[in-house]
């Protein structure tokens, strides 16, 4: 039974030993030409960052001069610092080679340090004229610092030449030894290949041939190899297959039909659900509402009174038509400002409300009347019962993908027992709690789960005593399902 898996396993070691072995030999030349590269061209890095350093010292310098102010002087400092650290680089390249010449350099960079430091010292005494002659010395520094990098260059270039050399000449061994293993393992693997499929083609084909007669749907042909590999063993397999195809074959499609109907039943079952969720309008707020607006006509008798009256009847209207189709955010929003303008009547200064709104988010479709309930539960809870009253923000912000909602108060809060029932809908609320829409926080969730698809769609952060915040994650294009 492990011949093949032998054979397998045998080719797999052979392979794998010559590959880690080519890769070994060729990382060690490849990272020993790479480091002793990254050290030369590390050398004419520094001797390049020298020149520019100068060269833009001088430059601040100048700016300097012609307006000397903070800023200016704060760069001429900073780009003198940078020359200093590039001069403690460069002393590190000393060799035979260019001792003589990076003294010589090194001891230019000084006196460009000390002509800058001269030049602004005589120009904050005052003495421009001085200053401009050091400023133009340090300038004539500059370009001999710019001249001698190229020879430093020049003569580093020299130096290593014959390393470039080397680099060339163990580059191209690299390739006949790349070549020559490459054929080794050409040739290996082209005489196992053959033994291999020797012993494995005839059955195969055998079992080709069968699995050929079963497509055609005769499931009468006996399968038989005589063999002790896994070849044998797959073909008594696939004649047990061919015994129960046809078993198997019913049994799906009577699976199939299960799950058809199933689909219908939970489709059925979600319309059901959803369909239950439309309540009617709550008396207890219509109560409140219309005690308000009866309070409000005697007091005043003014305008206001119509506007609240107006403002009543949209939110019964909307109320009682929309909660049976999707609407766009703008949509929600209108109707909330509406609920929110009659309730700020009937607590005056006790109900504060904040809206950020983002408008180019209000185009997001949503199930109606699904922020009104969850603002009623913070005006019921958490600003009802406070004789102070409270605040109530919204806001909508737009994201990548999706638009977040997010409705925080500052009431009591509640713990996370409490966040628990309520997402999971075993939070048992009370009967006439002051719903306008009947509509409670459990199904707002569900609706939101039921429409979306998805169960991360809304979240409760709250704190006892710090206050509540939802946060609705609405996906900007519904998911299709």
């Amino acid at each position: 039974m492990n011949t093949v898996q032998k054979k397998i396993l045998s080719l797999t070691a052979i392979v794998l030993f010559i590959m880690v072995a080519i890769w070994f030999i060729l990382t060690y030349y490849n990272q020993k030409m790479q480091d002793q590269y990254n050290d030369i061209l590390q050398r004419y890095l520094q001797m390049n960052e020298v020149s520019a350093s100068s060269q833009q010292l001088v430059t601040s310098l100048n700016n300097y001069i012609q307006t000397p102010t903070p800023s200016k002087l704060s760069n001429v400092e900073g780009d003198r610092q940078r020359l200093l650290n590039a001069q403690l680089h460069i002393a590190d390249l000393r060799n035979n080679s260019n001792h003589f010449t990076l003294t010589n350099y090194l001891n230019l960079i000084d006196s460009l340090v000390d002509s800058t430091n001269r030049s602004i010292r005589l120009l904050n005494e005052k003495n421009n004229e001085e200053a401009l002659n050091d400023f133009t010395e340090a300038t004539r520094l500059s370009k001999y610092i710019s001249e001698m990098t190229l020879t430093l260059l020049g003569t580093e270039l020299q130096t290593y030449d014959q390393f470039y050399r080397g680099m060339i000449m163990q580059s191209v061994e690299l390739k006949k030894l790349g070549v020559w293993m490459l054929a080794l393992i050409t040739f290996l693997l082209l005489l196992f290949t053959y033994w291999f499929s020797l012993s494995i083609t005839r059955p195969i084909q055998r079992l080709t041939q069968a699995a050929r007669e079963l497509s055609r749907g005769r499931f009468d042909t006996h399968i038989e190899i005589n063999a002790n590999d896994e070849i044998s063993f797959l073909a008594k397999t696939f004649d047990r297959m061919r015994i129960n195809i046809n078993n198997l074959i019913s049994e799906m499609q009577h699976k199939a039909q299960l799950e058809s109907e199933l689909q219908k039943n939970k489709l059925l079952l979600q319309e059901s659900q959803l369909r239950s969720l439309q309540s009617q309008i709550n008396p207890h707020f219509l109560f409140n509402t219309l005690d308000t607006l009866s309070k409000k006509a005697y007091l005043e008798g003014s305008l206001e009174t119509s506007d609240l009256l107006t403002s009543v009847a949209r939110l019964l209207r909307y109320n009682l038509k929309r909660l049976d189709r999707p609407v766009t955010l703008y949509e929600e929003v209108r109707v909330l400002r509406e609920y929110i303008f009659i309730q700020k009547t009937r607590f005056t200064e006790r109900l504060r409300f904040e809206e950020e709104v983002d408008e180019d988010c209000l185009y997001v479709q949503i199930p109606g009347l699904t922020i009104q309930p969850i603002i009623e539960n913070a005006v019921i809870h958490a600003i009802e019962p406070l004789e102070e009253g409270g605040k109530i923000t919204f806001r909508i912000r737009n994201e990548a993908n999706d638009v977040i909602i997010e409705i925080e108060d500052e009431g009591s809060g509640m713990s996370e027992d409490t966040i628990s029932q309520i997402m999971e809908d075993r939070f048992a609320s009370q009967e006439g709690d002051g719903h306008s829409t009947g509509i409670g926080f459990g199904n707002v969730i569900n609706r939101l789960k039921l429409y979306y698809g998805r169960e991360d769609v809304l979240a409760i952060q709250s704190e006892v005593g710090k206050g509540t915040k939802v946060i609705l994650k609405l996906p900007k294009e519904k998911e299709a399902g």
